[in-house]
């Protein structure tokens, strides 16, 4: 169902889904979630111009464990490399944001900036502790029996390794009646007997 809105300067009246959540500001902007595109590692650099543009922004953060020359480190990278989320109110803001240092541009099909639901947002926040996401940790260890969960190995025990770097994956030993072979899957598809 469509509802009416007042006629624009134009003269002719626009029209909205009744469904559509508006949320005013308190000049009587109207503003909506936006992906913001960054340019590549300046997720914070743009987050912070923007909010001096006093634009609210969600860069959800991902604390992650990796080995960094040799020794295991927790990190905090995006949960969304090169991208970030602006509530924004378009029509006036639009120039302001594409220009902010450290954005490349605001996510639009065809020549449209695509709307990000509220509730997509809020169901993010509602998943982040601290303003960070947490990775479980990992409780495999080398020569553990392990069982692969999913892909064209499935049903499979096979025998842990270790794990590969930055790729999630894991190396694991799979034994066969007649032979033994190492295979490389994705660390989700491995699962502890």
């Amino acid at each position: 169902m469509l509802v009416s809105n007042s006629k624009t300067d134009t003269g002719v009246r626009t029209e909205r889904p009744e469904s559509v959540s508006l949320w005013k500001a308190e000049d009587g902007s109207v503003k909506y979630w936006y992906a913001v595109s960054t340019k590549p590692h300046h997720e914070r650099r743009a987050e912070l111009n923007l909010q001096q543009l006093d634009v609210e922004t969600f860069n959800p953060r991902l604390k992650e464990s990796k080995v960094i020359r040799r020794v295991r480190r927790v990190v905090t990278v995006p949960l969304f490399p090169g991208y970030l989320f602006a509530k924004l109110d378009l029509h006036n803001q639009f120039r302001a944001v594409s220009y902010a240092k450290g954005v490349r541009r605001i996510v639009a099909f065809g020549s449209t900036p695509a709307k990000v639901d509220e509730e997509l947002i809020e169901a993010i926040k509602g998943r982040l502790s601290s303003g960070e996401m947490i990775t479980p940790a990992r409780v495999l260890r080398a020569g553990q029996t392990v069982k692969i969960q999913d892909g064209p190995l499935c049903g499979l025990n096979a025998v842990f390794e270790r794990e590969m770097t930055g790729q999630q994956r894991a190396v694991l030993l799979l034994r066969t009646l007649a032979y033994q072979a190492r295979v490389v899957v994705p660390l989700e598809q491995v699962a502890n007997l």
